[in-house]
Order: structure tokens, then C-alpha cells, then sequence
């Protein structure tokens, strides 16, 4: 589209930020193949190894993870299904689920604990670059979900 540079699809953030989270997203595959785990599933267990005897509402873990009931209930019965975690009816609020890692969940921690360096190594550039752009992008979701 000569004349319209605005549209030109390399210029785009937007674009740039898609393919390298898809890029990202790869780049695990491989590390995660043997244990049969998804990105997504990975993610669930990061944020569930934080304090792995506490357990988590399927709300607080959506907040956290920034994923939709719709996306996240099926994917915490396949980590049911796999033998990573549990899910149970809150006794208080029987409207809640709580989702709780079992001792196999537990395990694929120490199992999967190579994975971050693994990554970082895959990233062709310096640790602080790397955090400095993960606080960057941070901040760009904050901004992003402060407007909606």
C-alpha cells in the first residue's frame, strides 16, 4: 500500500509483539515434551508452584494468568486428568472451585526446574535486557488493560 506507511505490516507493534509470543511460545515445546504439558499448562503450574500448599480458586488463578473460565476449566481437568492437580468445591462457597497440586504436581517442579535458563539461553541477549523487557512489556499490558 504504497502512500499508506501507517498500514505497512512490519511497522506494527502490534505484529511485532504477536509473532514473538508465538516465537516464545515455541521455544517451549520442546522442554515441555516429555512431560506432555502445554504453554498454557506450564503457566498454571508456575503460578500454582508459588505456594504449593495454598490452594487457588479457579478465579483467582484466571486473574493471575489472565485467562477466561472458558480457557482455564479445561485446561485445569486435562492437569487433572494428567495427575498434576486436583479440583474440588470450595466447603465454604460451593460456587468456587479450588484447584490444589497434587505431590506428582508437586514433582514436575524440580523436574522442569532447567526450563527458565533453558529459555533465557534461547533469547540472544544479556539477563538485564531480558528483564528489562519483561517489565517493559509489564507495563505495556497494565497500560493496555487500564483502558478497556
Amino acid at each position: 500500500m504504497a502512500g499508506y506507511p501507517q498500514f505497512e505490516l512490519d511497522h506494527q507493534l502490534c505484529f511485532a509483539l504477536y509473532t514473538a509470543s508465538r516465537a516464545m511460545t515455541r521455544a517451549y515445546g520442546p522442554l515441555l515434551a516429555d512431560t506432555g504439558l502445554t504453554y498454557p499448562q506450564y503457566v498454571t503450574l508456575l503460578a500454582l508452584w508459588r505456594d504449593p500448599g495454598q490452594p487457588r480458586s479457579v478465579g483467582e488463578l484466571g486473574e493471575r494468568l489472565h485467562l477466561d473460565s472458558g480457557t482455564l476449566t479445561p485446561l485445569l481437568k486435562r492437569l487433572a486428568a494428567m495427575g498434576y492437580v486436583t479440583r474440588s468445591r470450595d466447603a465454604a462457597d460451593e460456587r468456587r472451585v479450588l484447584v490444589t497440586l497434587t505431590t506428582d504436581g508437586l514433582a514436575l517442579r524440580d523436574r522442569l526446574a532447567a526450563v527458565p535458563m533453558a529459555i533465557a539461553s534461547c533469547l540472544g541477549m544479556a539477563p538485564s535486557e531480558g528483564m528489562a523487557l519483561r517489565d517493559q512489556l509489564t507495563t505495556l499490558t497494565a497500560s493496555l488493560e487500564a483502558t478497556r
